[in-house]
């Protein structure tokens, strides 16, 4: 917190204010801790002292990254509010990871909206001229 040097009858003293709290303050003098108590009271601060609780570690569970089960189907989202262009893909494509599916104009650009993983179109929310907002599903990918 705040270190001082004090000079007492020739001896030299490094002091150091680790914590106050109240009318009593743990201080090291020289490499020793004390606590001593203040006969001056202090304002006390405006700011609480946040008191945390230990976080538990996680459970062999729970570090276990869910994988996508090839059951489910994949929601592709809009990314940002806009209005779909063109759509390249119809239900049953065949696609891979990074294909183009469709163009929408958000915020006056032009955004290509590619497919995150590979498989085969399930369905279509959107077709061209549509506005979107920001996290519509788009279309599905199993």
């Amino acid at each position: 917190m705040k270190t001082y040097k004090f000079t007492i009858r020739g001896h030299a003293y490094d002091v150091e204010i680790i914590n106050v709290e109240d009318n009593v303050a743990e201080i090291e003098v020289n490499g020793t801790q004390y606590r001593v108590e203040l006969e001056k009271e202090f304002k006390k601060t405006k700011t609480p002292k946040l008191v945390r609780s230990k976080v538990p570690s996680p459970t062999i569970k729970e570090r276990k990254i869910p994988k996508n089960i090839s059951g489910k189907a994949t929601k592709v989202v809009a990314p940002l509010p806009g209005t779909i262009l063109q759509i390249f893909v119809k239900v049953g494509d065949t696609i891979n990871a990074g294909d183009k599916l469709l163009i929408m104009e958000a915020m006056k650009m032009e955004n290509q909206v590619l497919a995150e993983k590979g498989g085969t179109i399930k369905s279509i929310s959107v077709s061209q001229g549509d506005s979107v907002l920001q996290n519509d599903v788009l279309l599905e990918i199993v």
